[in-house]
């Protein structure tokens, strides 16, 4: 784990100016095919949790970022973390676990009890996720059940949570019919 005080970058909260960047390094890190997929389909008209959005900023240059949305899970809020990306050429750095701690330890401190992803658990479990057990957590469309991971920010909160990933609202009205999402 990487100390705070001896890392080059800075993480701050992500601004309003630095959307059109994230925008584009999320673009070079997970290509067009990435609306296709569950998560995304679970972002579309919901804004995203903007206390939660924060960016890695390095020699004036965006080297990383995280973002949060709102879903429900069987009818019990929860936070969705993603997408979390990091420069193709900044990777293995510790920029992107050094955002999710981060932003993990802020959302915690506001009240919100569990996050849930769809990743890699060897990466994710650097800071405390772990792979759900088969089928208690059900994404509406196709996701590997091997990569649904969770972490309880208030004691045991994940193990009383089971059920399909909704939207937790919608922000802008979007199409989403046949999409199981509404």
């Amino acid at each position: 784990m990487s100390d705070a005080s001896n890392v080059p970058w800075t993480i701050r909260p992500e601004r309003p100016e630095d959307a059109p960047l994230v925008d584009a390094l999320n673009e070079a890190a997970f290509g067009p095919g990435r609306f296709a997929k569950s998560a995304y389909r679970l972002r579309e008209g919901v804004s995203q949790v903007a206390e939660l959005a924060f960016v890695a900023i390095e020699k004036a240059e965006l080297r990383g970022s995280v973002r949060y949305w709102p879903v429900s899970i069987g009818g019990h809020p929860a936070l969705m973390l993603g997408p979390l990306a990091v420069k193709a050429s900044e990777r293995g750095r510790g920029i992107g676990i050094m955002l999710m701690q981060h932003s993990l330890a802020e959302a915690r401190a506001q009240g919100h009890a569990v996050v849930i992803l769809v990743g890699d658990e060897p990466y994710y479990a650097r800071v405390g996720f772990s792979r759900l057990p088969p089928g208690r957590v059900r994404f509406p469309g196709p996701v590997d059940p091997s990569r649904i991971l969770g972490l309880s920010l208030k004691a045991g909160e994940m193990l009383n949570l089971s059920g399909e990933v909704r939207r937790a609202k919608i922000d802008d009205a979007v199409c989403a019919d046949g999409a199981g999402l509404g």
